[in-house]
């Protein structure tokens, strides 16, 4: 069963803890979408200074908006276009310290100023993207862009 346990300690043990949380959570539980909203939750209520936390999924050559919480959000994305078409075609994380600066920049959210994007990945194929914004500018550190990553391993276990 999965308890909630509260946050302390430096970002990394943070992190660790949120990633032995979110297994719990979505451990023997097989369905996709269920797996996303619940991870979409749990980052959204440990993360600070976040306003969108959610999934696209990979379908028929582009992004298409999955479980998340926030504003609504645009529901279809290309490879290549904005920033996560961009973790997408290049396969990696996208850590942009200001969206307005970032060719190409897909504004769902005019409120957004940072984003990390994190690909899923899954039998070696792209799965679809961990998506966060935040109203604050270099939002994202090294620090977490490691604990989403790890975050993010545990995450496709479940898929």
């Amino acid at each position: 069963m999965f308890q909630a346990q509260a946050y302390s300690g430096t970002t990394e043990e943070q992190y660790n803890l949120l990633g032995k949380q979110l297994d719990a959570l979505l451990d023997g539980e097989q369905d996709t979408i269920a797996n996303l909203s619940n991870a979409s939750a749990l980052l959204n209520a440990f993360l600070d200074d976040v306003n969108w936390v959610g999934f696209y999924v990979w379908k028929d050559d582009e992004l298409v908006l999955g479980p998340f919480q926030g504003l609504p959000a645009c529901v279809r994305i290309k490879s290549g276009k904005g920033v996560c078409g961009t973790a997408v075609s290049e396969r990696k994380t996208q850590r942009i310290e200001d969206v307005h600066a970032f060719p190409g920049h897909i504004a769902c959210d005019a409120a957004s100023n940072s984003e990390i994007v994190i690909p899923l990945i899954k039998d070696g194929e792209i799965y679809g993207v961990l998506d966060i914004d935040s109203p604050s500018k270099a939002r994202f550190s090294e620090t977490d862009q490691k604990g989403l990553e790890a975050f993010v391993e545990i995450l496709q276990k479940h898929l």
